[in-house]
Formats: C-alpha cells, sequence, structure tokens
C-alpha cells in the first residue's frame, strides 16, 4: 500500500535553521592570518569566571550520575538574587531551549505569535519547528520595535508577543515607558515573552525596564549564563514566571537539563560578582570605543545597550564585502542578513586587544572599498 503522507511535515521542510558564525578552526584553517579575533557570536570574550573551571572539575566526580532534574541549588541561588520563589523559576539548557519548552508547551496549532521581522532567530526557528505562524512587525527607522507595531498585529488567535530587550542584533530596547504601555494593553490570556539575554549589560541604564520590576502573572522573563557570564559552551539559562506557568513548563522540559557540569559551572559563576562587573566595564568601554570610529567615519549604526554593536552600510552587497576582507585579516564579524537586515554587520565588543585588531583591519579594509 502506498500513501501519500510525506514523512517530513511542511513546517519543517520549509525551515530555515539557525546559521551559526564562523569558528576559528575554520578560519584559521581558510585563511590562516596571524591573528584571530572572533567578534561574531556576543560570547563574554574575557572567558568566565576563574571560579568556574574548579567547579566544573569537582562536578566531573558526578559526572556517572544524572544531574538533578530540578536544578534544585541554582534554582534557589536565582530565586534569592531576583527576590522571587523557587518555584518562580526554570533552568534549562540555554534561552533558545527555553524557547523551545515555551512554543511546544502554549501553543495550539491554530495560534500565531507577533515579533519583530528582525530579531533573535533562535524564536524563530523553535516556532517554525512547532509550526507556529509568526507575524513579524518592521523595526523602526531607527532600528527599535514598534510597540505600537506589535500591539496592531495582533488578532484572536495570537497566543504571544515575543520581545528581546535589549533586542539581537541591533542592541536598541524598548524604554520603561513603551514597556509599561506594551504590559497596560496585553489582554489577561495574551503572553508576553520578554527575553532578557542581554540583561546584565543594559540593566544600569536609567530608562531601562527590568522585566521582574513589573508583576504580570502572563509574562515569561527569559536570561541567560551564555553572554555576560561566559558560558556559551555549557548552554545553560533561566526563567521567572508565575509559579503556574514554570510548573507547566517543568512538565515539558527535557528531564535532565541543563548538565551536571552547566549547573556547577552557572552556580559559581553566579557568585562572582567581580568578574561580571569587569566583563561589564569591558564592553561599555568598547561600545563607547565603536560609537566614536563610526561618528569619525560617517558610518551609520544602530546605539546599542548590548555587547555588540550594529553598523549599518549603504547596500547588502557593502555589507558582504566588508565582512569578507575583515575575515581574510581574521577578524570575524556577523551580518545580520540571517535576522532581516542585509545591509548590516553585527560587532561583538572584545577584549582591548581583539578591538585593536578590529580598528586596523577597519581601517585597512575601509580604504579598499
Amino acid at each position: 500500500m502506498i500513501s501519500e503522507k510525506p514523512l517530513v511535515p511542511k513546517n519543517i521542510e520549509r525551515l530555515q535553521p539557525y546559521v551559526a558564525g564562523k569558528t576559528i578552526a575554520e578560519v584559521k584553517e581558510r585563511y590562516n592570518p596571524a591573528r584571530i579575533s572572533k567578534l561574531a557570536s556576543n560570547e563574554n570574550r574575557l572567558g568566565c569566571s576563574p571560579k568556574v573551571k574548579e567547579a566544573v572539575l569537582k562536578a566531573l566526580g558526578e559526572i556517572q550520575d544524572y544531574p538533578d532534574p530540578a536544578s534544585r541549588k541554582l534554582r534557589q541561588m536565582i530565586a534569592d538574587r531576583n527576590e522571587v520563589k523557587p518555584e518562580n523559576v526554570i533552568v534549562a539548557a540555554g534561552s533558545e531551549s527555553l524557547i523551545a519548552i515555551i512554543c511546544r508547551t502554549f501553543f495550539l496549532d491554530d495560534e500565531n505569535a507577533v515579533t519583530a521581522d528582525a530579531s533573535f532567530v533562535g524564536f524563530f526557528v523553535q516556532a517554525g519547528i512547532r509550526g507556529i505562524e509568526l507575524k513579524k512587525v518592521p523595526l523602526t527607522g531607527d532600528y527599535r520595535f514598534d510597540v505600537d507595531g506589535l500591539l496592531g498585529a495582533v488578532d484572536h488567535q495570537t497566543k504571544m508577543i515575543y520581545i528581546a530587550n535589549p533586542n539581537n542584533p541591533t542592541g536598541t530596547y524598548i524604554n520603561k515607558y513603551e514597556y509599561l504601555y506594551l504590559l497596560e494593553q496585553l489582554p489577561d490570556d495574551l503572553m508576553l515573552i520578554n527575553d532578557e539575554a542581554y540583561f546584565e549589560y543594559a540593566r544600569q541604564i536609567e530608562d531601562y525596564p527590568v522585566g521582574l520590576d513589573y508583576n504580570r502573572k502572563n509574562v515569561i522573563v527569559l536570561r541567560t549564563f551564555s553572554k555576560a557570564y561566559g558560558l556559551a559552551g555549557c548552554r545553560i539559562g533561566y526563567a521567572i514566571a508565575d509559579a503556574n506557568l514554570i510548573s507547566v513548563m517543568m512538565k515539558t522540559k527535557l528531564t535532565f537539563e541543563p548538565s551536571v557540569t552547566a549547573q556547577a559551572a552557572a552556580a559559581a559563576a553566579y557568585e562572582d560578582e567581580a568578574f561580571l562587573e569587569e566583563s561589564l566595564r569591558v564592553v561599555e568601554k568598547g561600545r563607547e570605543r565603536l560609537f566614536k570610529l563610526f561618528d569619525s567615519h560617517g558610518i551609520d549604526y544602530a546605539r546599542s545597550i548590548s555587547n555588540s554593536v550594529m553598523m549599518v552600510l549603504d547596500n547588502e552587497e557593502k555589507a558582504k564585502i566588508f565582512t569578507q576582507k575583515m575575515l581574510e585579516t581574521g577578524v570575524i564579524l556577523r551580518r545580520t542578513h540571517s535576522f532581516g537586515i542585509p545591509n548590516a554587520i553585527r560587532i561583538t565588543i572584545g577584549t582591548e586587544e581583539e578591538m585593536d585588531h578590529f580598528e586596523r583591519s577597519f581601517h585597512q579594509v575601509l580604504a579598499l572599498m
């Protein structure tokens, strides 16, 4: 008997997978430059807290055992720091895993989500896997979320609005006034996913709205240890929300994520506030350096409050050429075409030496264009 039912669902066939930036090994093998500066993936270029190595080595003694599926120690630490209860916290293998949990937990087949057309690709991918229709609203002329546009896109089939605040790849943000307005207009049966992956870099900004300062039962705040804490390779992040929402997410989370070593690394990193503050200082200094450099050359950019800056060129071809020429000098950058901004490039803030390398290459490449 021949069946016409496809083995692969149409939503998976149509899916555009997340494409990561080039690795250091790839660039070394292809171009073998004298120096490589990886400024493409918004990692913490200082590394991670020195306390993490000791914690991970100790955790290796438990590697034969399954990890605590509830991450009780880490959940308690996160709850204490954020003045919530452990039942308001869920820990998983990074923000993208949390997004996947949200997509498979809360959506019915005919429901949709509203977001920006240039935001975190991981949300687009996970929504696509679940077969969720995405209603994408254009950014404003200065690369910010259009709050009225988001609300205007909501229809009777909308389950949630997703925002990344600060946004990725632009580094721009929804301010306190806009965020409160969004919350006030949000019906009780409509969820808001507030992805604060870059929260640590933004929290000192006066008009930046920290999601947990606004008590709403239909809001889930996402955070990660991949950025400011330097644990991108460990894959661990957390969400804070109403206990009822967290309890159902715990049902659909992969049982034994995150790993033993990831939980130990995150706990050690979370306690080292001195390392965190140094990371924030390096980013702030590097960010201002890029602003000054671009201003002096008349290059457009988005005024970021995260750990990267998005420079904007005249067209896609120039962005493609600039990125390639920089790559050949050993500077790995991230074009933002997959985010929906084809003529821009995202630059992660690196160490002083990496920023020196970027600036030298920048002048060299610009002279050839």
